[in-house]
């Protein structure tokens, strides 16, 4: 099984597998977890933990039910929550001799290379020093323009950062249902297209800020980035040893990547909304290689600066790219169907030639 032959493992938890209906935390179920892992560290297995369940458990620490909190009081209701779920942690996994270490990410660590770097040798380091990583968004600062909003997107960004082998995304379900047998469920998926969107339904527990079309959006990063990923249900006592014995669970197959690591960082963004759609005479220049110019620029959508990661599409709305852009949303509007040696006549100053360059591009 991928789990057997993977060296790096990132285990994504969700609202539902740590608390239960109340708010209460399922301590029965994390020392099961923790039995669970322990097997995996005597391997010598790296271990993330990406895990949702601070604002559940905030609210059941406050009192406060599970209506609909505004986020800025959700961001103070996660920064009482994450001290309990840090302390659970610790109490369970030091009594089976496992350490932790805590990261809290926010989209901009993940979505700007430096700090994407940045991150990955502190995962490094907490591999060398034996511990696991308890990874949360950092909700007590996000605002909803900056945040991922689920943890299932954050775990498969994680697992590409780090190059991990395998996301196991834990849920309340098997995996992906079968659309004409309810009972069954899809046993591998290699592809994420709409005939895979379809099946979904996008339903959120009490808790949880994701659903099954997050998952799949996790899934589709982790195909892109050579790490494989199986939804599986969480809410059984020791849920990887279950999985292990029983393989109960959607995997999700990665591509053969010829990709290398920042090419894999470029194609898995989730950061910007920004699109630039170009005319078939430039679609047919980036499969040959070349950079993206404004000419072959016909309108953009979104609002974006420099350097932002931006979506390529056709006239007709199909992706033909991802990449770094040269220039701001502002700038490409004055300039999109230009030749090249317009661009300083109208901007008024030297720039590049390219909207966004070949080495900055990954086709898709």
């Amino acid at each position: 099984m991928y789990i057997d032959k993977a060296n790096t493992i990132v285990i994504k938890i969700g609202s539902s597998n740590i608390v239960d209906g109340k708010g209460k935390l399922k301590e029965k179920w994390l020392n099961s977890l923790a039995k669970d892992l322990k097997k995996l560290v005597k391997k010598n297995k790296n271990i993330v933990i990406v895990s949702s369940g601070a604002i559940a458990l905030g609210q059941s620490y406050l009192r406060i039910g599970k209506k609909k909190i505004k986020l800025e009081m959700s961001q103070a209701v996660a920064s009482i929550g994450q001290i309990h779920l840090t302390n659970v942690y610790r109490k369970i996994f030091e009594k089976n001799k496992i350490k932790i270490g805590q990261i809290l990410i926010s989209l901009d660590d993940t979505e700007q290379r430096r700090r994407a770097i940045n991150a990955k040798r502190t995962f490094e380091n907490l591999f060398k020093l034996k511990a696991i990583p308890i990874v949360n968004e950092n909700d007590t600062t996000a605002t909803s323009e900056i945040k991922y909003g689920d943890n299932d997107r954050l775990a498969a960004r994680v697992a590409q950062i780090i190059s991990a082998d395998v996301l196991i995304n834990l849920s309340d379900v098997d995996g992906l249902y079968n659309p004409v047998e309810r009972k069954k469920i899809i046993k591998e998926v290699n592809n994420i297209d709409e005939k895979i969107y379809s099946l979904v339904e996008n339903k959120k527990n009490n808790y949880g800020s994701g659903g099954m079309m997050t998952k799949l959006q996790a899934a589709k990063i982790c195909i892109n980035s050579g790490c494989y990923m199986a939804i599986a249900n969480g809410n059984i006592l020791g849920p990887i040893n279950e999985l292990l014995k029983n393989n109960k669970c959607t995997w999700f197959i990665p591509k053969v990547s010829t990709l290398h690591a920042r090419e894999k960082w470029i194609v898995s963004s989730i950061g910007n909304d920004g699109k630039i759609f170009i005319d078939d005479g430039a679609v047919k220049a980036l499969k040959n290689g070349k950079s993206l110019l404004p000419a072959g620029i016909t309108k953009i959508e979104g609002k974006f600066v420099k350097g932002d990661n931006v979506l390529i599409v056709d006239n007709n709305g199909k992706d033909c790219a991802r990449g770094l852009t040269s220039f701001s949303s502002n700038e490409i509007e004055k300039i999109k169907g230009l030749k090249t040696d317009q661009i300083e006549k109208v901007l008024g100053y030297a720039s590049k030639s390219e909207i966004i360059h070949r080495d900055d591009m990954v086709k898709l």
